[in-house]
C-alpha cells in the first residue's frame, strides 16, 4: 500500500495524475428523482411565458419564479447560508420588438455560492425559466416547457443542491433566466448587470433542453450531446483580428476554449458520454442565453441534447395526423437529464476549484526549429501545461507539464506546424481553461 501510494505521489509531482476523486463524487450525488420532481413543478404551473400572469400562486412566470428563488433559499438555508440568492430584473418596454406585446419585467432568479479566494470571478450554469406555445405572443395557452426549458432550469436547481456542500476558490452563479424566447432578454440584462458590478466571469455554460433523447430524425441516444460555442469573441478589436490573419486563431476564442475544457473533463470523468464539438454559436439561425453573455465579451457555450423533436418544441399541445404535439413531461428522459446536470457540474466545480488562466501568453520561435513560450505567472498555480495540437485537430491532443518557470522552449516543435496554449494547474490537478497566444516575441 505504502509502494503505490508513493507511486500515486510521485505522478502526482510529475504532473500525470488527471483525476480528483470529488468529481466521482459529484456525479453520483445528482439525483434523476429530484430532476423530475422539479421538472414536473415547473411544468405544472400551466404556462411560464415571459408575458404571462404574475399574481397567481400556482400558474404563470411569477409563481415559477418565486418557487425557484424558494428553492435556491432552502438549499442555502442548508449549507449555513452559502448562496447569495436575488433576484435581477429590467424592464422591457412595449413594443421593444414584435414580441413584446405589452411592459413587462424581466425577472432572473441569481444564486451565488462564493468563492473562499477570488470572490469576484465567476463560473456560470444557466437554465431558462420561460416557456412558450406556437405563437411567441400568447402567454395565456397551457405552455408546459418540460424539456425547453424546465430541463435546463432543474439542472442548475440540481447542481446547486450538489455544489453547495462544497467550497471554491472562485465563485458559481447557478441562475434562471427570463425572457429567453421573446429575444434573450434575461441573458442581457443579467450581462448588463454583470459589466456594471465589474464581474470577472470566466464562462457561461447555458443548457438549454437537456431532456430529450429521441430525435424527429428517429435517432435515439442518451449519451450524446452537443456543446455549441462561437470561434472568436465579437468584441475583438481591428488589431486583433489582423493579428489572427497571421497567426491563426480562427477558432481558439474563449468560447471555443471553453467548449473544449468541457469536452476534455467528459472524457475524463464521463468517458460513457459522447460530446460533441460544435463549430457554431448556435443552432442553424436559432439562438440561445448564452449569446447575450458572448455579446458582452465574456466566455459562453450552449450545452444541451443533440436529437431534438421539433414536434415537441414550441407547439399547441394537439395530435394531429396522428402526431402529438407539445412539450410535455411524457418526452422528457430524466436520467438522461441527470447525466447533463452532472456534465455541467464537475466542470462548475473543475473551473471553480483551479486556478485563474495566465493573463498573457507569449509564444515566438520564427523561422526556428523549436517553440518558444513566455506567460504571466498565476498564483495558486502548481504548474503549467503547455498544449499543442495540429492546425486541423479540434482538441488539445499534446502537453507538457513544466514546474517552476514561466518560460519554455518545445525543442524540436516547429511552430509553423501547431497551434499553442498554456493552462495553469493547480494543487489538485484542476486546470484552468488554456489561453491561445496573444502576444508574439522574437
Amino acid at each position: 500500500m505504502k509502494k503505490i501510494t508513493l507511486l500515486i505521489l510521485m505522478l502526482s509531482l510529475n504532473g500525470y495524475a488527471q483525476t480528483d476523486t470529488r468529481m466521482y463524487d459529484i456525479i453520483n450525488a445528482v439525483s434523476a428523482e429530484r430532476i423530475e420532481n422539479d421538472i414536473t413543478t415547473l411544468a405544472n404551473f400551466g404556462t411560464r411565458h415571459t408575458l404571462s400572469d404574475t399574481v397567481s400562486q400556482t400558474r404563470g412566470i411569477g409563481a415559477a419564479r418565486r418557487w425557484i428563488k424558494s428553492e435556491f433559499d432552502k438549499i442555502s438555508s442548508a449549507c449555513s447560508d452559502c448562496l447569495e440568492v436575488f433576484y435581477q430584473k429590467d424592464l422591457v418596454e412595449k413594443g421593444t420588438n414584435q414580441r413584446i406585446v405589452k411592459d413587462v419585467w424581466v425577472v432572473n432568479v441569481v444564486a451565488i455560492k462564493r468563492g473562499t479566494k477570488y470572490p469576484n470571478r465567476f463560473i456560470m450554469m444557466s437554465g431558462d425559466i420561460d416557456s412558450r406555445v406556437s405563437d411567441p405572443n400568447n402567454f395565456t395557452s397551457e405552455s408546459p416547457g418540460a424539456n425547453d426549458n424546465a430541463t435546463g432550469m432543474a439542472g442548475t436547481i440540481e447542481a446547486a443542491r450538489v455544489l453547495s456542500k462544497y467550497d471554491f476558490e472562485s465563485s458559481i452563479i447557478f441562475v434562471g433566466l427570463s425572457g429567453e424566447e421573446q429575444g434573450l432578454f434575461g441573458g442581457k440584462g443579467l450581462a448588463a448587470h454583470a459589466k456594471e458590478k465589474g464581474w470577472d466571469i470566466v464562462g457561461i455554460l447555458n443548457n438549454d433542453m437537456i431532456g430529450n433523447i429521441k430525435g424527429v430524425d428517429g435517432v435515439i441516444s442518451n449519451r450524446d450531446f452537443r456543446i455549441f460555442s462561437e470561434p472568436v469573441p465579437p468584441t475583438e478589436t481591428e488589431s486583433e483580428r489582423n493579428r489572427r490573419r497571421f497567426y491563426g486563431g480562427e477558432v481558439d476564442g474563449i468560447s471555443r476554449q471553453l467548449a473544449r475544457y468541457v469536452h476534455k473533463n467528459v472524457k475524463t470523468y464521463m468517458p460513457e458520454m459522447n460530446p460533441m464539438l460544435i463549430y457554431r454559436l448556435d443552432r442553424f439561425g436559432r439562438g440561445g442565453h448564452h449569446r447575450p453573455f458572448n455579446d458582452a465579451g465574456f466566455a459562453g457555450i450552449r450545452i444541451m441534447e443533440s436529437h431534438e423533436n421539433y414536434t415537441q418544441q414550441h407547439q399547441d399541445i394537439r395530435v394531429e395526423d396522428g402526431i402529438a404535439y407539445g412539450d410535455v413531461l411524457e418526452h422528457v428522459n430524466f436520467e438522461y437529464a441527470k447525466k447533463l446536470t452532472a456534465v455541467n457540474a464537475i466542470n462548475l466545480a473543475s473551473i471553480a476549484w483551479a486556478p485563474p488562466a495566465p493573463e498573457k501568453v507569449e509564444i515566438g520561435g520564427i523561422v526556428e526549429p523549436s517553440a518558444k513560450f513566455r506567460w504571466s505567472v498565476v498564483d495558486g498555480a502548481i504548474g503549467y501545461k503547455i498544449y499543442w495540437r495540429d492546425t486541423t485537430s479540434p482538441t488539445w491532443d499534446n502537453y507538457k507539464f513544466v514546474r517552476n518557470t514561466n518560460n519554455f522552449t518545445l525543442d524540436g516543435i516547429v511552430i509553423d506546424n501547431y497551434f499553442f496554449g498554456i493552462a495553469a494547474v493547480g494543487k489538485d490537478g484542476h486546470e484552468s481553461p488554456v489561453v491561445f497566444p496573444n502576444a508574439v516575441f522574437r
